[in-house]
């Protein structure tokens, strides 16, 4: 299998990658955090890039590329821990895209690819613990016109967002629909998440909403695979800079006289790392690769990619504070931040406890990564 990128892949994570290194930097970053999370000015310029409008067809006025973009790309904003939700764009306007009647593409699709308009998933629920068939939310049907009632909890952007993509219940089934903000019985409640960004409860009392498919509960897992792939490439960015940060302290630091990089126990621990980020590297494309397989194949293999990658996060994170001593724990030093965006990464989707349930539920005859 090739696993070299093509000359406009590359060509791609380049333009992010300057973007990232000249346009937002830590003290970009820290003001944002200050600021509440979120940056509409910085999510904007993403959009110039034509980021937002990855997943998104041309005829919608987007680039028509597939998952392998969305991971280069993922990998170079994980490389800045970057705040604003472009994963969550690519959710949502591959869901729409998949999913939506023509009608309702039509009204989003070429604004989420300008980015004109934020749509995020809100799917969590307090008592769902990642299960996507366990839903309170209700929705009703009167005379062709929809409303859904229910709390959906850590939304991203959720104050911020023009519009959400809900999955609730109807007749019995799982269904998903898009709810405005700005719709009548629609309430937000936004805060600052541990990794700085933003996130926000979302309440829903009888609020209007436009159907997106009856087939929810199909839709849903697809969204949260691409969610999946798109939290484990953006990890991988993460931690190639974590270590690079770490690799960069250990040959300035000095103890008795001489650069702690030259310690074969600390050595040592850094081709820890190392083996590590590969592992989760090589992981990461698998999921990628796995996005279009069959339904159950998809989903085994997003659950092994997303338990490893937490594995990795953990790891990684962990040794490059050690590495670094005390100063590791501080605001001040970007390590820290680094450390806890991994921590909140692991937790996105589905924790490595919950992926290891997956995996364990979903093994077959034959055990094994590639069975």
């Amino acid at each position: 299998m090739d696993f070299d990128f093509s000359e406009d892949q590359e060509q791609l994570r380049d333009a992010v990658r300057k973007w990232v290194d000249k346009g937002y930097d830590f003290e970009r970053r820290r003001a944002i955090v200050a600021a509440g999370g979120f940056d509409r000015a910085a999510y904007t310029e993403l959009a110039e890039l034509g980021l937002t409008g990855l997943y998104v067809s041309e005829d919608n006025g987007g680039l028509g590329m597939g998952p392998t973009e969305a991971m280069v790309t993922l990998e170079e904003l994980g490389r800045g821990i970057v705040l604003e939700p472009l994963a969550q764009t690519l959710i949502t306007s591959a869901t729409l895209q998949t999913h939506a009647p023509a009608a309702l593409q039509a009204a989003w699709l070429p604004r989420m690819a300008a980015g004109e308009a934020i749509v995020v998933l809100a799917h969590q629920e307090r008592a769902a613990r990642y299960q996507l068939n366990r839903c309170a939310a209700q929705a009703s049907e009167s005379a062709g016109a929809w409303t859904v009632t229910g709390t959906k909890s850590i939304v991203a952007v959720g104050d911020q967002a023009d519009a959400f993509v809900v999955p609730a219940t109807a007749n019995g089934q799982l269904a998903l629909f898009l709810v405005e903000r700005s719709a009548s019985g629609v309430s937000t409640q936004g805060y600052v998440t541990q990794d700085g960004s933003r996130a926000a409860e979302v309440v829903l009392n009888k609020a209007s909403a436009q159907l997106i498919t009856l087939n929810g509960h199909v839709a849903l897992e697809e969204a949260v695979d691409i969610g999946i792939a798109s939290v484990c490439a953006e990890a991988v960015g993460v931690m190639d800079k974590t270590l690079a940060i770490t690799v960069d302290y250990m040959n300035t630091r000095k103890q008795f006289g001489v650069a702690i990089a030259s310690f074969q126990a600390l050595r040592h621990r850094v081709s820890d790392m190392k083996m590590q980020l590969e592992l989760a590297r090589s992981m990461s494309y698998y999921a990628t690769l796995k996005l279009h397989a069959p339904a159950e194949e998809r989903r085994r293999a997003l659950a092994r990619a997303k338990y490893q990658l937490g594995v990795s996060m953990r790891f990684i994170g962990q040794q490059a504070v050690q590495l670094h001593g005390g100063i590791a724990v501080t605001d001040e030093y970007i390590v820290s931040h680094y450390f806890k965006k991994l921590t909140q990464l692991d937790m996105t989707f589905g924790d490595t406890l919950h992926q290891l349930g997956e995996v364990s539920a979903r093994m077959q005859e034959t055990a094994g990564v590639f069975a």
